[in-house]
């Protein structure tokens, strides 16, 4: 769909109107200066305060903003309550990475179950990790950081705890987004998964028996005080400048996705975590629905405790490029094969990426 998307944007002929773009496709479309996506910034400056800023910044280039998200993506950890329980560890008291580590040590020990798993063919571990850290695979201005020392001591934490301590898996089909993976989850294979909130309605289609057994938290700090979470994944709904009712198309978007209504809507409809913050605790997101069902109450009393903590990433033309290297190599040799050091993995990557 991204490629049929930019050969018609690039050919000038077959856009639509609106169109949504996945984060790490969207430098595809931002190359060179005549950019063929309408400007939204006069559609989002009046409550531009309402929002989480790093959402618009990832649709960004030069200070013009041309895409606009379904969510914050805020990333959570969501622990197996039954197997914590069963382990005798007390999850509130999980405030660091140490932390978590020690307890996972624990959990194997009773339980036979490892703490969590990791993905090995895509980013959804490794990058929110990093860039909880402030860090990312490219600085503010595209300049490549993906073997810098944060990432480097990220890669090897995650090392040590698959093939060190063995409190970590490798997600079984690589990634959590498998039939193996739900089925493994399902049945209780792992006591939490890393993933940002965009991932509940993946427990709710694909893992029906964990139903009342998953709590969620923020992530692990680094350090005490640290950062808790990363805004992760994403989609930016654009206007084409080929669209025939342009003005049309972008109030639209400005209404569907920056109103109030259509934030609760989001939530509502899709179990996302809407990018107005000042939604989160309006009596419509109070409301009980499948999402309360399976979590319990108090899911946006803990992003309204993140809120100022969800760490922005940055985009380049190049993170398709560096995504890509992520899910074929930086994760896999490393994690799953255990053919590659981290370090070298990282660097290995890295200039690739500066050629």
């Amino acid at each position: 769909m991204h490629n049929k998307l930019l050969i018609a944007l690039q050919s000038g002929v077959g856009a639509p109107d609106i169109a949504d773009i996945e984060i790490s496709k969207f430098g595809n479309f931002l190359k060179g200066s005549n950019i063929p996506l309408a400007e939204l910034d006069d559609l989002i400056q009046p409550e531009k305060d309402k929002f989480i800023q790093s959402r618009f910044d990832i649709y960004s280039k030069n200070g013009h903003n041309y895409g606009i998200d379904f969510h914050v993506g805020a990333t959570v950890m969501y622990y197996n309550k039954e197997i914590m329980d069963q382990a005798g560890v007390k999850i509130d008291d999980i405030k660091t990475w140490q932390d978590y580590a020690e307890a996972g040590k624990k959990v194997l020990a009773a339980t036979g179950k490892p703490m969590t798993t990791v993905e090995v063919i895509d980013n959804w571990t490794f990058w929110p990790m990093i860039a909880q850290q402030g860090s990312d695979m490219f600085d503010q201005n595209g300049q490549v950081t993906l073997d810098n020392e944060t990432n480097i001591k990220t890669l090897k934490f995650l090392h040590e705890m698959v093939h060190g301590s063995k409190i970590a898996v490798p997600a079984p089909g690589g990634n959590h987004h498998k039939e193996e993976y739900y089925g493994f989850m399902n049945k209780g294979g792992a006591a939490s998964v890393l993933m940002p909130m965009w991932y509940m309605g993946r427990f709710l289609e694909y893992m029906p028996d964990l139903k009342g057994k998953i709590v969620i938290r923020p992530m692990p700090s680094w350090e005490p005080g640290g950062k808790r979470s990363a805004g992760m994944g994403g989609t930016g709904t654009v206007v084409t400048k080929q669209s025939k009712q342009l003005e049309l198309a972008r109030q639209f978007l400005g209404y569907a996705k920056l109103s109030k209504e259509g934030n609760i809507r989001v939530w509502k409809t899709m179990g996302f975590d809407p990018i107005r913050w000042d939604v989160w605790d309006a009596p419509e997101i109070k409301e009980k629905n499948k999402y309360t069902d399976y979590f319990g109450d108090g899911i946006f009393d803990i992003l309204l405790e993140i809120k100022d903590e969800i760490q922005p990433v940055n985009i380049s033309e190049k993170t398709p490029q560096a995504i890509d290297l992520i899910r074929k190599d930086v994760l896999f040799k490393p994690l799953k094969e255990n053919s590659m050091t981290p370090e070298d993995a990282l660097k290995k990557a890295a200039d690739e990426l500066r050629k």
